[in-house]
């Protein structure tokens, strides 16, 4: 199973977060990327300033025949073409496109496998339990259910679904 994260709290020229993360769907399917599974959108706080624009959300299973690099780099391209640029670390972007899993494998990378912070952010695995609530971490084994359990509960309860934007 290989999952992606995708986020964004600024508008690109597809339109506003949620249109963003919907046209970056329809733009990696068309580029040997295809979502099988989306989860509904979600609304997050930004991090670390919480002033900056909230984030919009999501979780998909893809299936693609890039290695887990060049799924990287096919991500990183989508993410240059809905404006993405890359300054401050955890700035406000239009597109944020993570490798999540890609079969389970562990990897130092790049990508890095599973994604290091995966563990720790409510904001990937609310939405990932969605698309892939049997999943388990590759490293620890712990199933999303445990992982989302073990989060501070403030941090999970700030993870609400979008009120536009469902697939």
């Amino acid at each position: 199973m290989i999952l992606i994260a995708l986020g964004s709290n600024l508008a690109s020229h597809a339109g506003d977060s949620a249109a963003t993360l919907k046209a970056a769907l329809a733009n990696l399917t068309g580029n040997g990327v295809t979502p099988v599974a989306v989860s509904r959108f979600f609304r997050t706080p930004a991090w670390p300033d919480p002033n900056d624009p909230q984030f919009i959300n999501a979780v998909a299973r893809v299936v693609t025949e890039l290695s887990p690099s060049g799924l990287l780099k096919r991500l990183h391209g989508t993410e240059m073409h809905f404006g993405r640029v890359r300054g401050a670390r955890n700035a406000p972007r239009s597109l944020d496109l993570d490798v999540l899993d890609y079969d389970g494998r562990v990897e130092r990378g790049p990508p890095e496998l599973p994604h290091p912070r995966i563990a720790a952010r409510a904001f990937v695995l609310v939405p990932l339990k969605d698309v892939a609530p049997d999943w388990r971490h590759p490293v620890s084994g712990r199933s999303v259910d445990e992982l989302v359990a073990a989060l501070p509960a403030e941090d999970v309860a700030a993870v609400t679904p979008a009120k536009s934007g469902a697939t």
